[in-house]
């Protein structure tokens, strides 16, 4: 909408991929430099090393998300570049270099702002719009972290982001351009059109032989044929290997009671808790304060008051006291070690004493037990066997690999040799092109760039040989080769004569279209009689199939005086038009008000993405950054 958005494209694109990266949160910063070895070093920034496994990571994380955004329009050649890759290390490096800069100013987060956050992850309420603390468990049981862990890490992530939202914040628009810009993109005007269509000029079109052949020669690519190919490929993936792995029932049963511990559902507790907290270095007298609280409290218990009632009014935890203190079910592990000893002590219906944790003082509850549950082998024996085909892929994959890539390249004239090893199907595809082919899923080997580029390699096209087999991702390998080559070829003359003859007379038209609509321009310009235009008409900034973008352009570039004004614009295939500028209509000031606060928000997120755009380069500057781009080549990459 504004000019200073298509100038700061580049810039929003670069922080686009900085704020798509996974947040600290789900790996630790401390997860976060231990995951990643040193091995294979992309970038340094400080003593900070940013591994090929971690860039790796991003790129796929980054194509992914594209893939899911775009849908069948996705192209992996818009990732699968060193300009997609280098913007990816870029918002690797800003991400570190914040990382540093946030560890530096120690930014510490408040509970209330952490709770939100936690609140606010995806999944974690349930169907009445409270927060579930049993799906919280689970998530964090899910990434092998417990409450401590992961609300550590939270803050930790949360403290990243505040750095570069507190610049945005600082980002101020001028309510002045804010009202001038609204007077400008608000802004009617009143026009009347003369069109001079090309297909009115057609028939006074009527190209010779010669002319259709210099065009025909002039366009020689729009007749050709692209080069081409039909296909023979062959494609081993980790599921294919996976199912030639047998699994007996003896491998089975062994592994069943190995780990006979993750198919007994632990036995579950539901309870209700007051909290009284105690804030970390809290003196020894505001302990006892504490106590002595929650005593109180659990004798009004004893005297017969309502547990949730009580919760509800007295405890000082803000996730458990809107529901009376109900905690949901947990397991064992999933709690405090205090609190989990009283909890799984009591019977049902059953209430503690005080019980003193890390958090404070509690008087637990327990309304529910559920037993643990242990399955039988038969019930999870299709899924013990699935999982040891997975343990066993990696290993038998990379072994496979290997004999797979020996036999397509020690017997190049046949895939199938390699298709009886690996019990696999030998593939075709036709019209397959150096780019592809738009019959095929994008995702699809074929439009794969390594591979494509292998297939269209000199050798192979000459000596019909398999490729390499070229890695396209998720454990798969392909190598595929040329049955038959057609090199690009322009269609005949004669055959396209009558396509060739449309072209010109739609290309003579609009010129004779253009040249009658100029000069009929500088003739009303000159004074001329303004006849033949139509009736005014109000227009906005909108495009439209009666205002294509030419036109708005031309009307909205107008001068707004003296009036009347003339402008003309090209419209391409549909011919040139006149427009006759009579009125220019600002917004009242009703429209005004409307409209300030979205042209408010729209400017201040220009202005807070070039603050912010700043604020990366300054600590960017501060920081020594070495990088190492010859390793990000796609084939290193991968």
């Amino acid at each position: 909408m504004f000019d200073t958005v298509r100038k700061h494209q580049r810039l929003m694109q670069f922080l686009l991929l900085v704020l798509i990266f996974p947040a600290f949160a789900f790996f630790g910063i401390q997860g976060y430099e231990k995951f990643f070895s040193e091995e294979g070093t992309v970038a340094k920034v400080g003593s900070s090393k940013i591994s090929r496994q971690e860039f790796e990571l991003a790129h796929r994380r980054q194509i992914e998300q594209l893939r899911q955004m775009l849908g069948d329009r996705f192209d992996s050649s818009m990732v699968d570049n060193d300009t997609a890759r280098g913007q990816v290390l870029d918002g690797l490096i800003a991400q570190r270099a914040l990382l540093a800069e946030a560890l530096d100013k120690r930014i510490a987060v408040p509970d209330e702002q952490l709770r939100r956050a936690i609140a606010a992850i995806p999944g974690l309420t349930s169907a009445d719009g409270k927060f579930d603390i049993d799906r919280y468990r689970q998530l964090l049981r899910a990434q092998g972290k417990n409450e401590q862990i992961f609300e550590s890490e939270m803050r930790s992530d949360l403290a990243l982001q505040a750095l570069p939202e507190a610049i945005a914040q600082t980002a101020f628009v001028p309510a002045s351009l804010v009202d001038r810009m609204i007077a400008l993109g608000e802004q009617t005007r009143e026009v009347r059109e003369l069109q001079f269509k090309a297909d009115d000029y057609a028939a006074k079109v009527s190209p010779t032989d010669e002319q259709l052949a210099a065009y025909y020669e002039r366009n020689a690519q729009a007749f050709e044929v692209p080069e081409n190919a039909r296909v023979q490929y062959l494609v081993l993936s980790g599921d294919a290997v996976g199912k030639q792995i047998k699994v007996s029932e003896q491998d089975a049963r062994a592994y069943y009671e190995q780990n006979k511990a993750r198919y007994t559902t632990p036995e579950q507790r539901r309870a209700s808790h007051i909290l009284v907290k105690v804030e970390a270095g809290a003196s020894e007298a505001q302990k006892n304060a504490a106590r002595e609280k929650a005593g109180q409290l659990l004798a009004k218990l004893e005297g017969g008051a309502d547990f949730a009632a009580l919760a509800k009014a007295e405890s000082q935890d803000p996730g458990s006291a809107a529901s009376g203190g109900d905690l949901g079910f947990f397991t064992r592990d999933t709690m405090v070690k205090p609190f989990a000893d009283a909890a799984f002590a009591l019977k049902q219906g059953e209430t503690s004493g005080v019980v003193e944790s890390e958090f404070g003082f509690h008087v637990i509850r327990v309304t529910e037990i559920r037993p643990a549950v242990q399955r039988d082998f038969e019930s999870v024996r299709a899924s013990i066997e699935s999982e040891i085909r997975s343990q066993q892929v990696g290993a038998r994959f990379a072994e496979a690999a290997e004999t797979f890539s020996n036999l397509v390249y020690e017997q190049a004239d046949s895939l199938a040799p390699a298709a009886q090893r690996f019990d696999l199907q030998v593939q075709t595809a036709d019209e397959v092109g150096r780019t592809g082919s738009p019959k095929l899923p994008r995702e699809h080997p074929l439009n794969n760039p390594r591979l494509l580029a292998a297939l269209f390699s000199a050798d192979s096209i000459a000596n019909k040989r398999n490729t390499e087999a070229v890695d396209v991702g998720n454990n798969t390998l392909v190598s595929a080769r040329i049955v038959e080559h057609r090199p690009a070829q322009r269609k005949p003359f004669e055959a396209v004569k009558d396509q060739v003859r449309q072209l010109v007379v739609r290309e003579e038209a609009h010129k004779l279209a253009v040249a009658a609509g100029q000069a009929k321009l500088e003739a009303l310009r000159g004074g001329a009689a303004a006849s033949g235009l139509s009736a005014p008409r109000t227009v906005t900034r909108a495009p439209g199939a009666e205002m294509p973008p030419a036109a708005i352009e031309a009307v909205f570039g107008a001068p707004s005086e003296p009036l009347p004004a003339f402008v003309g614009a090209d419209l391409g295939a549909q011919g040139y038009a006149i427009y006759q500028l009579t009125r220019v209509n600002l917004p009242d000031a009703k429209r005004v008000a409307e409209r300030r606060d979205t042209y408010r928000q729209q400017l201040q997120q220009v202005y807070a993405q070039q603050a912010l755009g700043d604020y990366l380069e300054s600590v960017k500057a501060r920081s020594k950054i070495v990088r190492y781009p010859e390793r990000l080549a796609s084939g290193d990459a991968r």
